[in-house]
């Protein structure tokens, strides 16, 4: 990760810690990069943005940015991060940006890129990217005349893509009750009417975005309102998005969630099942359930696993040519159809299973036993230090070996904070808190634990 660009694009609070003038800058850069990549082609940029008031003040920054240095910049307005990622794909643009912070909250927000090819930009241009934020560059030069850059409403991008995902069902949804959570973001533009078009009798929560009240106790990050709204209408099945709707959680008829991994789980099994899955594979992350592992090995799944973050399940997928990936936060890529994570398209996977195994999410899910886990953030002084002192991790191997092939522990330092992660997932709640707290124990008398 660098300075400013974490797994998923510079995130950081609006005008604070992410500025116009980061946008402006991110906008020229850009610009001019993909100008010099072909000199002789127009350089054409695609633009989407989520619900949040500051959404707006980026994207003009971001347009003054890209036209100062001869870019044609195309707005497809509120719309949701694999969208930019489709149209960048399909329609043959240079780049695309998507404005979002994902599930933070309102005040917070975000610039990620989207390369040519639809993916998350690589590391060498983020690289390049920082050191012109950082002054250690050259001055990029300012396009003149008919070289300044035009914007275009490209609102018919969006409008390509719910065709699209319309496009991938493999059946009516009529006479199906289905519930969405848009989290007050971008999913309110687009979801219900892919729903309504496929026959569902579909009622929606938090599908009113007024730019502040976005990820605010909704979404896939606050599950209580969606599982109560279930209930309440008796539907089928539940979906809620984040801001940006990039991942997807469901919840059964019974009110009960299920998380990335279940969908991993459900959907894996079911591709398996109609010779779908290539390399018998499923691609998760080291923060899946140790639940999952052990359902996928009982029905002859194998997995690899990657470091955290949807960037890095990709990375994998398109590597060893795998088809399906995905983080238990809701991130789940099916790579015949996209090559980021997308929400609404992850539900329409999971109703094409309900629908053609003519079952339930909950029987679906039920083979899926999800272990008891323990996470607990420790704020230290040097997350190095912590997590490579030889008696922390000492004690690791230590219950490592006591946990056998009946669980799990997992030390992680966080991307944004100084903080090390430690988390136990074992068959009871009182042997997960165990553990965590003998690990802890240890970073405490070695002294790396803030007071």
């Amino acid at each position: 990760m660098g300075k400013y660009f974490g797994t998923d694009g510079f995130r950081g609070e609006a005008n604070v810690t992410l500025t116009v003038e980061h946008a402006y800058k991110v906008g020229r850069f850009l610009g001019w990069y993909y100008r010099q990549q072909n000199p002789k082609e127009v350089c054409r940029i695609v633009i989407g943005k989520d619900t949040r008031r500051s959404s707006y003040m980026f994207e003009y920054s971001l347009v003054s940015g890209l036209t100062a240095s001869g870019a044609d910049v195309y707005l497809l307005h509120v719309t949701t991060t694999p969208s930019v990622s489709y149209v960048v794909r399909t329609e043959g643009f240079s780049c695309g940006i998507m404005i979002s912070a994902s599930h933070n909250p309102y005040y917070d927000n975000g610039i990620k890129v989207i390369n040519g090819k639809g993916e998350k930009l690589s590391e060498n241009v983020i690289t390049e990217i920082e050191a012109y934020l950082d002054g250690e560059m050259d001055e990029i030069p300012l396009a003149k005349q008919d070289m300044i850059g035009r914007t275009v409403d490209f609102a018919a991008g969006r409008n390509r893509y719910i065709g699209y995902l319309i496009s991938t069902a493999t059946r009516s949804f009529k006479n199906k009750k289905v519930a969405l959570d848009c989290a007050n973001g971008s999913a309110s533009a687009i979801a219900k009417n892919v729903f309504d078009a496929l026959g569902a009798q579909t009622y929606v929560i938090s599908n009113e975005p007024n730019g502040l009240n976005i990820n605010n106790n909704c979404g896939s990050t606050h599950m209580e309102q969606l599982v109560k709204f279930v209930k309440e209408v008796g539907a089928d099945v539940g979906f809620a998005y984040d801001g940006d709707a990039d991942r997807c959680i469901a919840v059964d008829e019974n009110g009960q969630i299920v998380d990335g991994d279940g969908i991993l789980y459900v959907c894996g099994k079911y591709m398996k099942e109609q010779g779908l899955l290539k390399n018998n594979k499923v691609v998760t992350t080291i923060m899946s359930n140790f639940g999952l592992y052990k359902a996928l090995e009982r029905v002859g799944i194998k997995y690899d696993k990657t470091a955290v973050g949807d960037k890095y399940v990709y990375e994998n997928m398109a590597a060893n040519g795998n088809c399906l990936g995905g983080e238990q936060s809701g991130h789940i890529i099916f790579s015949k159809h996209a090559t980021t994570g997308d929400g609404i398209l992850t539900s329409l996977k999971v109703m094409e299973v309900i629908l053609e195994k003519k079952e339930s999410l909950s029987k679906l899910v039920s083979e899926l036993a999800i272990y008891p886990q323990v996470l607990k953030n420790i704020r230290v002084y040097d997350k190095g230090a912590a997590q490579d002192d030889e008696a922390v991790k000492a004690e690791v191997d230590k219950v490592s070996n006591l946990l056998g092939t009946s669980g799990r522990i997992l030390l992680r330092q966080s991307g944004t904070e100084p903080v090390v992660r430690v988390m136990v997932e074992a068959s009871d709640l009182e042997t997960c808190e165990t553990y965590v707290n003998q690990v802890i124990h240890v970073m405490k008398e070695k002294g790396h634990i803030i007071a």
